[in-house]
């Protein structure tokens, strides 16, 4: 296995070579028509399936948009994370929430963050 040096790992990326980002989005394109479960309800497995397995900031920042626009209210969202605290414990909901909001601020701090000019030879 090849090496790619740390200086030169994000160059396929920026050119649109993302192979294991396109597969995950592949994955998740007709998962909500295969499931034959309505909007909200799809949401809100993902989203106790995300606790479950300690999911990072990035997983929740990918569910959040969906939630919002399934109709998901955040009240929703604390339900499910108080059906599945039981089963899961405290410190993994307590973990999710954190990285449930890492996700949030993230995602503003991406919105507002200036891109910087390119330069031209």
């Amino acid at each position: 296995m090849t090496q790619t040096a740390p200086e030169n790992a994000l160059g396929p990326i920026a050119q649109g070579d993302a192979p294991i980002i396109e597969t995950v989005l592949a994955m998740n394109l007709d998962a909500l028509e295969r499931s034959g479960l309505d909007p909200e309800t799809y949401v809100l497995v993902r989203l106790a399936v995300l606790v479950a397995l300690d999911a990072p900031p990035a997983s929740y920042l990918a569910t959040l948009p969906v939630a919002a626009e399934s109709g998901v209210t955040v009240e929703m969202a604390q339900s499910v994370l108080v059906a599945i605290a039981p089963l899961v414990g405290s410190p993994r909901i307590t973990a999710a929430a954190g990285n449930i909001l890492r996700a949030l601020f993230g995602a503003e701090a991406l919105a507002e963050a200036a891109v910087p000019e390119q330069r031209t030879p």
